[in-house]
């Protein structure tokens, strides 16, 4: 497997692969890793659909793709998926996908055309005092020392990070900066969160520091992404014939040692509560996406809220029987265990049943929330939230069979011990109508019409993921498996508990690109992965970014030692006539 850079070969269709005709692909779950991995083995390694079998513990496809219309309970989704345009391995994969919505087009077509013709971008990023934007929106409002931490940070190599935490790398005034609640909400960060991953975001999305405040970097599907990705990729499966195992428990997976090599040569499956071992040989490949981070989810209702459970799951036994027969299969015990109790672990599905909430929506996204186009471009965060806050409303309907008349909303607390402005409790004792009253009172509703609205204007159903964060624990090299472990000759590690260099989790490029990588390896496709794309290593954008990070401010006005040095006169004169003084032009810093 090598990486590829350009056009040149994006387009290229790869060559047969030798023997691919004898080989068979076993998928350990069936999450957007999984799916990707299926249909990369059908387009570009050319093996039969008959030969590739995923096996999943539930009875649905998707894994933490969401979107569902429950029978009993209503709407519901346990997140959402920010996407961007750089996104290579995902557009690569979804441009040979075809769309269910509109005919002779992909999936990306369809992508493409509707941010095209509704692009995103927010009205309102952070409220406080009940609804009140706050008056620094749009700033980053960084201190010349929290910036040159950024700074710092980004110049640190991973080797120098290992085990560290966020707060290992940053003051205290990073973190009172609307950068932090910015960067800190939309990602799903905490204080305690791995300073790798931190880095890995810096690096990763430089290029979109600009669109950060206003969310106009990003992109959404037209519905949930069950809906928009789940269904057309196991639809172009089931039409190569993939054949789907659905609840099937993979146990472990046994592997054989040798000097130069790694076999995996059994599967141990539970079907229908009886043990069925699967022989393995050199030509069948294995493709485990160890961990989830929605394994174990509960569900609350209106009146319920969502029971607490630490219930490990078949994804987390499965990782853990791997690491104890081999070093180079990670360390599970990183991300599953000990997480701390003020994580984030509950979100929320509120589903509008009349129009009696709908102005205040409107009053802050300044859209009108039914017209069927963006709405809150992303989500709304409260600051003066004990929980932290945050909703977003998606275009609607935000699923296929929602009534016009409804709207369906999103809501999560980053912090899940505090106890709420107005209820007061913590997110996680809390029932669904609970929920939706803590977030009618910080949108401004009156407090006395606030029980009414939630108990019969809305339907609100939370969801307790105990291992929602789990990816950005702090790491060390080796916690997570590389995609294929060095001597594996046939097994791999997919999704986002695998390592690949430079991407970052919690990201459907994450799953999508290891994958591929697996893919091509075990494979050996003759054809480039796409590299992560090389923002961090353009110096417009470094500058641009630089420019928007101070909030206009020039160089000059930033006193701070590793600036002054570059600022003295006889730098800046040296300068003048050339390309550098060009680009610190176009850039606004001088």
């Amino acid at each position: 497997m090598y990486r590829s850079n350009g056009n040149y070969e994006a387009f290229a269709r790869p060559k047969k692969p030798d023997n691919v005709e004898n080989k068979s692909a076993y998928l350990i779950g069936s999450g957007l890793a999984s799916l990707a991995a299926a249909a990369f083995l059908i387009r570009d390694g050319q093996m039969k659909g008959e030969n590739i079998h995923i096996l999943e513990e539930l009875p649905i496809a998707g894994g933490s793709l969401d979107g569902i219309l429950n029978p009993t309970r209503g709407f519901i989704i346990r997140g959402g998926r920010e996407m961007e345009n750089h996104f290579e391995c995902l557009w690569d994969l979804f441009r040979s996908v075809p769309s269910l919505e509109i005919e002779n087009a992909s999936v990306l077509d369809e992508f493409y055309w509707l941010n095209k013709e509704d692009p995103n971008y927010s009205n309102c990023r952070v409220i406080e005092n009940r609804g009140q934007r706050i008056p620094t929106d749009g700033k980053f409002t960084l201190s010349d020392k929290s910036s040159e931490e950024i700074v710092k940070l980004f110049l640190t190599s991973e080797d120098q990070l290992q085990d560290k935490k966020i707060t290992d790398v940053f003051s205290q005034e990073f973190f009172e900066s609307n950068f932090w609640i910015y960067w800190s909400s939309m990602f799903a960060f905490e204080t305690w969160h791995s300073a790798i991953e931190m880095r890995r975001y810096i690096m990763r999305f430089i290029h979109h520091i600009d669109g950060l405040p206003d969310f106009s970097a990003l992109k959404f599907t037209k519905y949930n992404q069950y809906e928009s990705l789940v269904l057309p990729l196991v639809k172009y499966l089931e039409t190569h014939h993939v054949q789907f195992q659905y609840d099937t428990v993979v146990k472990n997976v046994l592997v054989d040692h040798k000097p130069d090599q790694i076999l995996a040569s059994t599967l141990v499956l539970e079907l229908n509560g009886t043990e069925q071992n699967v022989s393995l040989t050199e030509n069948d490949l294995v493709f485990v996406t160890n961990g989830s981070i929605t394994e174990s989810t509960t569900y609350g209702d209106n009146d319920h809220p969502a029971p607490i459970t630490q219930e490990p799951g078949g994804s987390w036994r499965l990782w853990k029987n791997l690491a104890a027969q081999e070093q180079a299969f990670g360390k599970p015990e990183k991300f599953s265990e000990n997480l701390p109790k003020e994580s984030w672990f509950v979100s929320a599905t509120v589903t509008t049943l009349d129009d009696k909430i709908a102005p205040y929506i409107e009053k802050i996204s300044k859209r009108d929330p039914y017209a069927g186009k963006v709405v809150t471009g992303g989500i709304v965060t409260v600051k003066d939230s004990n929980w932290m806050l945050s909703y977003t409303l998606n275009r609607q309907p935000h699923f296929k069979d929602q009534p016009n008349d409804q709207l369906v909303v999103w809501v999560y607390g980053l912090l899940s011990n505090k106890p709420g402005n107005f209820i007061k409790k913590s997110i996680t004792e809390c029932s669904g109508s609970e929920i939706a009253q803590e977030w009618l009172y910080h949108m401004g509703v009156p407090v006395e019409e606030i029980p009414n609205l939630a108990n019969h204007s809305a339907n609100t159903i939370p969801c307790y993921m105990p291992y929602i964060t789990s990816y950005f624990m702090a790491r060390a090299t080796g916690d997570r498996p590389l995609v294929v472990p060095e001597k594996s000759k046939n097994l791999a590690f997919i999704g986002n508990f695998s390592e690949t260099e430079r991407d970052t989790v919690f990201t459907t490029e994450y799953s999508v690109r290891t994958a591929m990588e697996a893919v091509y390896t075990l494979v050996n496709i003759d054809r480039g992965v796409p590299e992560v794309f090389a923002s961090a290593y353009d110096i417009r954008t470094l500058l641009n970014s630089t420019g928007r990070l101070m909030d206009g401010k020039k160089l000059a006005e930033i006193k701070v030692p590793w600036l002054i040095k570059i600022l003295e006169k006889r730098g800046l004169k040296k300068a003048e006539g050339t390309m550098i003084m060009e680009l610190l032009k176009d850039s606004k810093l001088i």
